[in-house]
């Protein structure tokens, strides 16, 4: 999940979560066109996120052009599933003629897995042929994160900038970075801040509230606790800032300087210092402080189908970081 210039490790929640399924007006003699038209209503509904809802549309229509659009889903069986991902993979000189990329493929088996499944949990489909179909993902390498001695490093200089000991005091910095570490949230939404987001009414256990204004990524919205010292630092913030719109008054480009700055300050190697990264420490610190994975979970913004990729890097991480291992 991700807005950086590297691959995001921790996946945008593509899907929301789970909720109760209603019988759509399909039968099984209904073609997959047809299907696919309720299927696009269904995830639109749902509040899939809008590139999800084009990518899995486009799967069904190439599994269209494969087996024929007029095809009747009560008729496609695990064989013509497996035959159609061959056709994907091999392609062959009177077919298909460009090979689907591992990713691609990954991606396109999850799109039968979601699209016949909606199909047989609303009772459409008495059977499932996409269950037996093989899931082939495909997982980013783990990331090299910062040492606790690094972070050290690193809120030392955003700390020595906000008392102004090296240059003039900007209280920037040092609210940036620990509010990463703090909740783990991604550029575009740290971008979307704004001050009355942060609840702090009760000043012992002041909350963010991460907001959406797209409708359909609603799902994503939740509240994040803040530690109550970051108070001192937001409101240093605001006096030198004077924010009128969102917290962060300049642009994304320049909250990734600000890192890459703290970073070379502080003499870490280029990029170690990043919004992805970040996000990776402040889940792997609630993983090894022993909070609840689905509180984890909910705190990253991720749906319970991106979590489970997630959960296993965090398992690897953690044995890395025991074992002492950088790379």
């Amino acid at each position: 999940m991700s807005e950086d210039i590297q691959q995001p490790l921790i996946p945008d929640a593509e899907l929301p979560p789970e909720q109760s399924e209603k019988r759509p007006s399909l039968t099984a003699d209904a073609s997959i066109q047809a299907a696919l038209g309720v299927f696009e209503q269904h995830m639109r509904e749902e509040g899939f996120a809008l590139n999800t809802i084009k990518a899995f549309s486009s799967d069904v229509r190439l599994l269209g052009e494969y087996l024929g659009i007029g095809q009747p889903i009560g008729r496609i069986g695990t064989k013509d599933l497996n035959d159609f991902l061959d056709w994907l993979r091999n392609p062959k000189p009177d077919g298909r003629g460009v090979s689907c990329g591992p990713k691609s493929l990954a991606r396109r088996i999850t799109t039968l897995k979601v699209f016949f499944g909606w199909l047989n949990k609303t009772g459409v489909l008495t059977e499932n042929p996409a269950d037996a179909v093989i899931q082939r993902s495909v997982t980013s390498p783990l990331p090299t994160l910062p040492t606790d001695e690094e972070l050290e490093k690193a809120l030392l200089v955003t700390e020595q900038w906000r008392q102004g000991e090296i240059k003039k005091q900007d209280a920037r910095p040092h609210l940036l970075l620990t509010l990463l570490l703090q909740t783990g949230i991604k550029k575009g939404e740290a971008m979307a801040i704004v001050p009355n987001h942060i609840n702090r009414e009760d000043e012992a256990h002041p909350v963010l509230y991460i907001r959406y204004a797209n409708p359909s990524l609603r799902y994503k919205e939740r509240k994040l606790d803040l530690d109550p010292e970051w108070l001192e630092v937001l409101d240093e913030y605001l006096e030198q800032y004077k924010p009128t719109d969102t917290l962060f008054t300049c642009t994304s480009r320049n909250l990734e300087y600000i890192l890459r700055d703290v970073s070379d300050e502080a003499g870490l190697a280029h990029g170690l210092l990043s919004f992805e990264n970040l996000r990776w420490i402040s889940a792997l610190h609630d993983w090894e402080t022993g909070v609840e994975q689905d509180d984890i979970r909910q705190k990253l913004g991720l749906s319970k189908i991106t979590w489970r990729e997630t959960k296993v890097k965090l398992k690897q991480l953690s044995e890395r970081r025991k074992e002492g291992v950088r790379e």
